[in-house]
């Protein structure tokens, strides 16, 4: 059984964002400064998590920089619902941080005084103001510590993939893991000058395919009436890689065999008949070379799924009360 052996933070594990000490990197949102209007709100209790209280005040302060989002975005009832969801969202993050701050504490998790200092410097390393003495601050840093270290012991300590896991995931995701199809191709172009003659370069592209169909050379046609810069080579257009084609090409010509020539593709440059010379046969990147990629997008699903568990099982256990 083995584990990757670098780990990307997940983008819901914990409802803050994250500090990534492993890799040398702190990120850091200082909590916003509420206006003098709003400080002046009377507080008042908000939710209720198990022994911890969640203030009016706080979910403000949380609550202000999508407001201010919100508003420069809508107006009227739009602004009004989208207010009212990222309320909701606001209050849900902060009942969740609540939960793993207290498994936390539950879990015996701790963080040194030291470590927080460390992080600090970090911070004010990376251009954060943060005051000599700040101590909201450094409360805050040391929750971000606290809830990557409770969830890097809960959720990803407890996840191994195994090899099987590993073969199963490319066996069922082989497409993932396809090298780009190879095609030999040749086509018949003809191009309106003007909006005006639309009409009558398409019906130039019908008569010709009308005539591939009754046989006529593929190549003596592009070489008489194409208006591709590969007439004079019978409309060969040579190697093309998925993904170098229009798109509407690529579609075209994604289920044809070899020899097998389009109906009429219509595209920006004019109208198009494509026939199929060759293509290579699909090849895929070896499973040594995958392995290691597959490895991490196994993990992170399975701790994602973990957290999902982990999460829930807090909620099913805590006492969670919203007086709104």
């Amino acid at each position: 059984m083995t584990q990757p052996r670098t780990i990307s933070p997940l983008h819901r594990l914990v409802s803050v964002r994250h500090l990534g000490l492993a890799l040398g990197v702190l990120v850091w949102a200082l909590p916003a400064s509420l206006p003098a209007q709003a400080a002046k709100v009377e507080d008042r209790i908000v939710a209720v998590v198990n022994r911890d209280l969640i203030m009016l005040s706080e979910l403000k302060r949380d609550l202000l920089a999508d407001q201010e989002r919100l508003r420069k975005l809508y107006k009227g009832e739009e602004l009004d619902r989208r207010l009212k969801a990222a309320e909701a969202t606001a209050i849900t993050k902060m009942i969740e941080r609540k939960l793993q701050l207290q498994a936390a504490t539950n879990k015996g998790v701790e963080v040194s005084d030291q470590e927080v200092v460390q992080a600090v410097e970090e911070l004010k390393k990376q251009g954060e103001k943060i005051e000599r003495g700040d101590q909201a601050a450094t409360r805050s840093v040391k929750e971000q510590l606290l809830l990557m270290r409770v969830v890097d012991r809960e959720v990803r300590g407890v996840i191994m993939v195994g090899d099987t896991e590993i073969k199963r995931y490319y066996q069922e995701h082989q497409d993932r893991f396809a090298y780009p199809e190879e095609y030999q191709l040749s086509q018949i172009l003809i191009k309106a000058r003007n909006e005006d003659e639309v009409s009558i370069a398409r019906g130039r592209a019908e008569a010709l395919l009308a005539a591939l169909k009754q046989g006529e050379s593929f190549d003596e046609l592009a070489l008489r009436f194409s208006d591709g810069a590969n007439a004079s080579k019978g409309g060969r257009l040579g190697l093309v890689r998925q993904g170098e084609l229009l798109p509407a090409i690529e579609q075209a010509v994604a289920g044809l065999p070899v020899g097998g020539t389009t109906g009429i593709v219509e595209t920006s440059e004019g109208f198009h008949i494509v026939r199929v010379d060759d293509k290579s046969q699909r090849q895929f990147r070896p499973f040594d070379q995958v392995k290691q990629e597959i490895q991490s997008l196994v993990f992170q699903q399975k701790t994602e799924d973990q957290y999902q568990t982990w999460m829930a099982d807090l909620k099913n256990k805590a006492f969670i009360e919203i007086k709104f």
